[in-house]
């Protein structure tokens, strides 16, 4: 059984508003994995910090949280994906201070870290700290996670020295369903994510994934800016629309084409929609003023703007 949320969401409920304004396969799962990721005091205060600075929900208006999630230090490509995510949607798609970056990558785990982990705790407290800032009748939460997923349908955590994990759909549903976030865009650029889809789905909910079930997608590696699936479908169709499916429709044909030129198994990207999210997304799209084109790729370090913002308390 996965921890109920640790004392940091709570103690971050208690301040007030206006304080608040295919590369390598990873290692086969365990029953035990889950349990190899230790608390580290440094990633808490990043943490603390990150979701004290999200701003509440603006009344009458729909507003989209962002949270980004890049699972494995050991691969930079899931990273860039995840800056770029943050830098885009609140440039592009009017999100500063509602969307949030988790990332593992190897200039991210030292002293100077400019983001909180990827971790499952981390994530399961992004969630309810947004969860707790939204309008629920209102609000939309977008979930892009970039990492490598397994056959058997969980992404990979891999948090350096700090261990590794693996989260399963079930982990993912009950982190959104304790967070009590009614209206979900979720995103998984993995491998075999599509096995996430029977487990995600409700009336509520839009899942976008890069690969069928029982396929992998491609892209991963440290020669790689982008997967294929962050490139066509973040970097490329979003940068061309703000419509979510309209995106993976694009992506989804890009895709197709990429992997059919150079040989590839066909990854299947699949998209699975409920019938209430269409309308919660048009009502976004409504008031939405969509910036410029973000260019990418983002830099393959982090940049200024990420350290500066980063806190670095002694240890």
């Amino acid at each position: 059984m996965r921890p109920l949320p640790r004392l940091l969401f709570a103690l971050l409920a208690l301040l007030p508003a206006f304080a608040l304004t295919g590369a390598a396969s990873p290692p086969a799962a365990s029953a035990t994995a889950e349990e190899t990721v230790a608390p580290d005091p440094l990633d808490q205060a990043q943490l603390a910090q990150a979701l004290s600075a999200l701003r509440p929900q603006r009344p009458g208006i729909s507003d989209l949280y962002v949270l980004g999630f890049a699972g494995d230090a050991s691969d930079p490509v899931f990273r860039n994906e995840v800056l770029y995510l943050r830098q885009m949607f609140s440039r592009r798609f009017d999100t500063p201070g509602h969307a949030v970056a988790l990332v593992n990558a190897p200039d991210n785990l030292d002293a100077h870290r400019y983001a909180p982990m990827a971790t499952y705790d981390n994530l399961y407290d992004s969630l309810a700290r947004i969860g707790a800032l939204m309008d629920r009748d209102e609000d939309i939460l977008l979930l892009f996670a970039s990492t490598h997923g397994t056959e058997d349908h969980t992404l990979y955590v891999d948090a350096g020295p700090d261990g590794y994990d693996y989260i399963t759909p079930e982990d993912l549903r009950q982190a959104l369903d304790d967070a009590g976030i009614v209206h979900r865009v979720i995103v998984l650029s993995a491998c075999y994510s599509g096995g996430f889809i029977p487990r995600l789905r409700s009336a509520d909910t839009l899942v976008i994934t890069a690969a069928r079930a029982d396929r992998p997608s491609f892209g991963c590696g440290n020669t790689a800016n982008a997967t294929y699936f962050g490139q066509a479908w973040l970097v490329e169709a979003m940068n061309q629309t703000d419509d979510f499916v309209a995106a993976y429709r694009l992506a989804a044909a890009a895709i197709t084409t990429r992997e059919r030129s150079e040989g590839e198994l066909p990854s299947l990207p699949q998209l699975s929609q409920g019938k209430r999210i269409g309308a919660t997304l048009a009502r976004w799209r409504a008031g939405l003023q969509v910036g410029p084109a973000v260019p990418y790729p983002y830099p393959s370090v982090a940049s200024n703007e990420d350290r500066a913002a980063s806190v670095q308390p002694s240890r």
